[in-house]
């Protein structure tokens, strides 16, 4: 949006299309790899101790031999979009005021292809950061149908993926996910029901709900 070749001064750009300008003028600053290398020992330890909050993987990395404070391994896990199990993930924040739908799936007999897919959204670390992965599943065949990578938590590739699933293999009759932002927004509901599909949602906090996804 912001054009620098343009002879109209950059603040009055941003004045005008009402952005900041700080935001205009940063720029990423690239991970250290001590903190990448870190990231992803931290990762390791979350995936064999997932209820494990800031202060237990301090001491586990502490016992081996890796000095870190509490609020720096706080901080990369918020930069990983990871929480002790007990909390929702950052990946599945709720927007306040989206709708929230019940969860289908409690007592269903799921036999067959097609009857029940579900989504998520984890990240995947990277030799300079880190990813997020949207994947959908068909919960009776454990078959990933199609997935999208985005290095930022925005509906639009959450949206991609379910339209290219939809397209190569038709359509559910029930589709699943957590109460993340990206799922309960106007857009992605729209989709669904849009396809004669009915929305479940995971119950607050009921990771295990969603646990083929988790589990990916």
């Amino acid at each position: 949006m912001i054009d620098r070749s343009d002879k109209l001064p950059v603040a009055r750009q941003c004045e005008l299309l009402n952005l900041s300008r700080s935001s205009v003028y940063y720029v990423p600053q690239p991970v250290s790899e001590g903190d990448l290398a870190l990231m992803r020992r931290i990762d390791e330890l979350h995936l064999n101790h997932p209820f494990a909050g800031a202060r237990m993987l301090r001491d586990f990395l502490g016992l081996e031999g890796i000095p870190v404070g509490r609020r720096h391994v706080s901080t990369l896990m918020r930069k990983m979009g990871i929480e002790a199990l007990y909390r929702r993930p950052n990946t599945s924040r709720k927007q306040p005021g989206n709708p929230v739908f019940p969860y289908l799936l409690r007592g269903l007999d799921i036999q067959r292809g097609n009857q029940v897919w579900a989504m998520d959204i984890t990240y995947i670390p990277m030799r300079k950061g880190f990813v997020y992965l949207a994947a959908v599943l068909d919960w009776a065949t454990r078959r990933v149908l199609s997935w999208r990578l985005s290095n930022s938590m925005t509906t639009d590739f959450c949206i991609e993926a379910v339209e290219e699933a939809v397209h190569r293999h038709g359509k559910p009759g029930i589709f699943n996910t957590d109460q993340g932002s990206q799922f309960t927004s106007a857009e992605f509901v729209g989709l669904i029901q849009g396809h004669g599909i009915q929305v479940s949602m995971d119950g607050k906090g009921r990771w295990v709900d969603n646990v083929l996804v988790e589990r990916l």
